[in-house]
């Protein structure tokens, strides 16, 4: 039952991802005036929001196919499932902490939430070992 919780839920959150892909290329806009990624404290000098806007899409798309993956792995019972969900919370974290434009307001419009999230996965399968699924 556990195992078909968490393959859903690392689903869910890499799925969550291809809604931020969606305000990063103008599909449409999560929330009126929302404008993420553009500003990232990180790459707004060296970058256009164009450029920004693209590079963000990729990381996003990259994040969710790796969340996807890992919940499927945890649903087929593969052995490597554990490392991909681990290697995309880090992954995931850094794309929203780079993009980040640097203001403390609305910390979750700008993948605030998804990092608690990542924190709270990286703390379940890594300092508490949970859980432990028999194959």
């Amino acid at each position: 039952m556990f195992r078909i919780l968490f393959g859903v839920f690392f689903i869910l959150h890499g799925l969550v991802h291809l809604l931020y892909l969606g305000q990063s290329s103008r599909y449409f806009e999560l929330q009126s005036g929302m404008i993420w990624p553009d500003g990232s404290w990180a790459f707004s000098r060296l970058f256009g929001n164009g450029m920004i806007r693209n590079t963000a899409s990729i990381l996003l798309i990259i994040a969710a196919i790796g969340f996807v993956t890992g919940g499927t792995g945890l649903f087929l019972k593969q052995s490597w499932w554990q490392p991909i969900v681990v290697g995309m919370a880090i992954f995931s974290s850094v794309i929203y902490i780079l993009f980040w434009d640097g203001a403390t307001q609305s910390l979750d419009n700008k993948g605030g939430i998804g990092i608690l999230i990542n924190l709270a996965i990286l703390a379940i399968l890594l300092l508490f070992q949970w859980p432990i699924f028999e194959s």
